[in-house]
């Protein structure tokens, strides 16, 4: 039995100043366009997507005033979306930049939600706990 997962987000290894979360897939790409990191074509044509996706997708309220949220992807419908992100995962990896697919069930407070996304509060109640002992099979440690 597969696991059915209602959200998804992409993000990388940097953390945003404001949320002290990974950026996210557009956060990623903006900045390497204003490093000058990618070529002219390809700036091309992450601009042209971002368009796109202006067009297309509503921007939560939250982001445009900066608040600490962060956003998913519905997977229930966002099939499209989601084919028009694949050129922008090219481009990461293209460029060596890394990054992780987030699928979650709980993504936390939602704050804003439309048809393909939802932004959801940062958690900041972060719970760093002691290690523990190990529960590895005793022989297998040298």
């Amino acid at each position: 039995m597969a696991i059915k997962y209602k959200y998804c987000r992409i993000q990388g290894k940097e953390l945003a100043a404001n949320t002290r979360v990974g950026k996210g897939i557009f956060s990623m790409l903006h900045q390497m366009v204003t490093n000058g990191v990618l070529d002219e074509e390809d700036e091309s044509l992450y601009h042209e997507l971002e368009l796109w996706f202006a067009d297309e997708l509503p921007w939560p309220p939250q982001c445009m005033r900066q608040e600490k949220v962060i956003c998913y992807f519905k997977t229930e419908n966002s099939e499209m979306m989601m084919k028009m992100i694949n050129p922008l995962l090219w481009l990461l990896e293209k460029y060596n930049h890394p990054y992780y697919v987030v699928y979650t069930n709980f993504p936390g407070e939602v704050v804003y939600e439309d048809e393909y996304q939802i932004a959801v509060k940062v958690d900041e109640n972060v719970v760093i706990e002691d290690l523990q002992e190990s529960w590895s099979p005793k022989d297998l440690i040298t």
